[in-house]
């Protein structure tokens, strides 16, 4: 087999891993043996020289990121079936041959073994997003596995890495010691793969196989045009699908604010549910022209929808109409943990805010989409917003990430998405 750059843990350090959680922290290594650069595959020895685990070297406070507790070779055949594993898991959703949905997250990092990576299925195109090195350098690989396994239906592959790569470490040669006497080593030298890694400012989104210029996708029926090469994040937030089933179930009749509402999917839900009248806010202008398309594209005019570019803050603080229902889906206020006070600040005074446009008796459904948010936190500021309001507000539904999303079970940093149904008196 083949031998790969040893990480070996200080004493005491395993327990996590052996807990299978896929982080190694820099704290827990006494050192490497070999040279270890980011995107290299190495192995996790315990301090005993028990094999623990093998993953991707990272650098930074995260340095090891892990794919795998079984000691073998890491190839063509290995990604394989770890991608192979994650669209059986999306073949018993349902998703990978219907019509009546054709959009779903193929591989969701650690919730699939794969962390670093994802990959979003668009109705024949899979868009690509590494958030690591090693993740980034396997790229031609990943489109050979996709093209097997899709055949032809796969008439695209997109890698959408650039902003997602600009964080990530760059190859900088860690401190390492080689095979010497007296060690013990269990290692090798080699040259480090790593190398060929581009400098994160030079990586540019591009089609790694076929083109398209964006398509049209079925959601529950509803279609949608989605603009991969132009969108937040892969295009479309595939993982609130669900929820949207929710809010076309709870808008029959009522009037409904869609804040922060990119590309209009709630709005369209909302309407198709029965929905009086949708108001579409966001501060993008591109966001509200695509809202437009998706509502037209859906059977829906002005007479049933008007779209607002503003600030959402300042749009619900302003004296304006009620509303019978309030979808509040910001993007995240908190991607690191060292802000998250400034972040629960705004999520208390933006839930308030929405809470004071309500009618009684009304429906709103708010989320928090920051990972360093947790659930109890979010809850905390939302119950904050009602004491602020002095509304009497009941939980309806706890909400989460779609099941394409998944979370392993020793990963609960995997469930990012928190949400909310609320009834307002």
């Amino acid at each position: 087999m083949k031998r790969y750059p040893i990480v070996v843990l200080n004493q005491g350090k395993e327990a996590a891993l052996k807990r299978f959680h896929p982080w190694l922290f820099s704290g827990a290594i006494q050192r490497t043996i070999g040279t270890c650069l980011p995107g290299d595959v190495v192995e996790i020895f315990s301090f005993n020289r028990e094999y623990i685990a093998t993953g991707h070297y990272q650098g930074g406070s995260i340095a090891v990121k892990l794919f795998s507790f079984q000691q073998r070779e890491i190839d063509y055949e290995f990604w394989k079936e770890k991608i192979g594993a994650a669209y059986r898991l999306r073949t018993t959703l349902g998703l990978t041959n219907s019509d009546y949905t054709n959009a779903y997250r193929l591989v969701f990092t650690e919730g699939d073994g794969l962390p670093g990576l994802i990959i979003d299925w668009y109705n024949g195109v899979a868009v690509i997003q590494t958030h690591s090195p090693g993740m980034h350098m396997i790229k031609p690989m990943l489109t050979d596995i996709l093209k097997e396994i899709y055949g032809e239906r796969l008439k695209a592959v997109y890698d959408k890495s650039s902003e997602t790569m600009l964080s990530a470490p760059t190859p900088n040669p860690s401190p390492s010691r080689g095979r010497g006497e007296g060690e013990g080593a269990v290692g090798e030298q080699r040259p480090a793969p790593s190398a060929q890694l581009q400098a994160p400012s030079a990586i540019k989104n591009d089609y790694l196989f076929g083109s398209s210029q964006g398509g049209l996708i079925s959601e529950t029926g509803h279609p949608f045009n989605v603009d991969w090469e132009k969108g937040q994040k892969t295009g479309f937030f595939l993982d609130q699908r669900s929820n949207r089933m929710f809010a076309q179930f709870y808008a029959k009749d009522r009037k409904v604010l869609n804040a922060f509402c990119y590309s209009g999917a709630f709005s369209v839900y909302a309407l198709k549910g029965g929905a009086t009248r949708v108001h579409s806010v966001d501060s993008s202008k591109q966001a509200i022209e695509w809202t437009e398309e998706n509502i037209t594209l859906n059977g829906f005019g002005r007479e049933f929808h008007q779209p607002f570019v503003a600030d959402v803050k300042k749009f619900l603080v302003q004296p304006g109409e009620m509303y019978d229902m309030i979808i509040l889906d910001p993007p995240a206020f908190a991607k690191h943990h060292n802000i998250t006070h400034n972040a629960l600040q705004a999520y208390i005074h933006i839930n308030a805010s929405a809470m004071n446009r309500l009618n009684p008796g009304s429906i709103m459904m708010t989320f928090s989409c920051s990972q360093a948010i947790s659930r109890e936190m979010f809850r905390s500021a939302v119950q904050t917003a009602a004491l602020e309001s002095g509304r009497t507000i009941r939980i309806l539904h706890h909400l989460s990430q779609g099941p394409d999303h998944p979370v392993s079970i020793y990963h609960p940093e995997g469930e990012y998405l928190k949400g909310l149904i609320l009834e307002v008196s």
